[in-house]
């Protein structure tokens, strides 16, 4: 099964320099500057409020929407199994109209404040396309701050974008594909709205992710 959408979260410690066993390590001035711009931000679990409500709309891009759009890009590349792909500012706690999306590791940072979504009606060819798909295999769709839960959630296979870039630039694009699947995810975090009200409303399943003995992950199906 392929799975998306997930993150995880990364703890500090501190070291006595008068310990035993002590040893200073020299870094590159890069490398040292990469700690340093470095911060990742706390993932938010449900439930909770800010992530049940409507986002906040961006007035305007100043200094302090630019310090978190950094931190939500540390805190999405630091993603690992599996690697995040999306992540919108409610699900660090900041209830704003924004969200990023990096599809693939080498992909350019996309980002998007006060998208407005128009969602494009599903040819018969997509449809034709999507059954065949499912024959093949189930993608399953996650959450970060939903940890191990999984489902199977009918997108639109495009849609069309009014948003406004980290520059301030106003934009409408069409996205198609997994990206446009990513943009319709987020955009349901902006509203306040988790994926498994999807599965529930479409009558699809829903899975728990646990790993093996052998480190593999294995789903199981939950009853709803």
């Amino acid at each position: 099964m392929e799975c998306t959408f997930s993150l995880f979260s990364r703890q500090s410690h501190s070291v006595n320099q008068n310990e035993p066993g002590y040893m200073r390590i020299h870094l590159p001035i890069q490398a040292q500057k990469r700690i340093m711009c470095s911060s990742m931000l706390r993932v938010i679990n449900a439930p909770s409020a800010v992530l049940s409500e409507k986002a906040k709309s961006v007035k305007k891009v100043d200094a302090a929407i630019l310090e978190l759009l950094k931190e939500m890009e540390d805190t999405l590349d630091n993603a690992k199994d599996p690697e995040g792909v999306g992540l919108a500012a409610p699900q660090v706690g900041k209830s704003l109209q924004i969200f990023i999306v990096r599809q693939e590791k080498k992909s350019p940072l996309l980002t998007f404040i006060n998208p407005v979504i128009e969602v494009v009606t599903d040819s018969e060819k997509a449809k034709t396309l999507k059954r065949k798909a499912k024959k093949k295999s189930v993608k399953l769709e996650g959450c970060l701050s939903l940890q191990d839960i999984w489902g199977t959630v009918k997108r639109h296979p495009s849609v069309v974008l009014d948003y406004m870039d980290e520059k301030g630039v106003q934009h409408t694009k069409k996205f198609s594909g997994f990206l446009a699947t990513i943009i319709q995810h987020e955009v349901d975090h902006l509203n306040g709205i988790l994926f498994p009200k999807h599965v529930l409303e479409q009558k699809g399943e829903l899975y728990k992710s646990s790993k093996n003995k052998n480190g593999e992950t294995i789903f199981e199906e939950l009853t709803i």
